[in-house]
């Protein structure tokens, strides 16, 4: 049951990334960085596509994602559309990858050393979750910030 309520959380939020790219006016403001800001709302866009493609669809449902890391924040420019198309691929591998788990795989080392220690996929899933949530919230502000420019 909780992989399942996890799997909720992933869809809802990305949902939500897809609403947030969308609310921007303009291409060229996705891709503004502004003082004090190091990242700009597409090149966040980009880096949660690679994180979740490659940790969740890659690590745990077997798909082929090759993660190019550099490009997530040195890519600009990409189309308005195209980033939302990403943010719907990515819902489909999550969720393809998601609904077939169970509660007891969340108990199983995660196969990556990713954090300083080694952590159960569990721990590891609500890491991305709330590195999901992060920058999801970086997005939202960033698009206002630019928005009254």
């Amino acid at each position: 049951m909780i992989v399942q309520e996890l799997r909720k959380v992933f869809i809802k939020d990305l949902e939500k990334l897809k609403e947030e790219i969308g609310l921007y006016k303009s291409e060229p403001s996705l891709w503004k960085i502004e003082k004090g800001i190091a990242n700009s709302a597409g090149n966040l866009c980009l880096h949660l596509v690679g994180n979740l493609n490659h940790f969740i669809g890659k690590t745990i449902g077997k798909t082929s994602y090759v993660r190019n890391r550099e490009e997530e924040f040195s890519l600009k420019d990409v189309p308005q559309l195209e980033l939302i198309r990403m943010v719907e691929n990515t819902i489909e591998v999550l969720d393809n990858t998601m609904k077939t788990m169970n509660d007891e795989q969340l108990e199983v080392e995660y196969p990556l050393l990713v954090l300083k220690e080694k952590t159960t996929t569990g721990y590891f899933l609500f890491h991305l979750s709330s590195h999901l949530g992060y920058h999801l919230g970086q997005i939202n502000y960033h698009r206002r910030l630019v928005a009254h420019q």
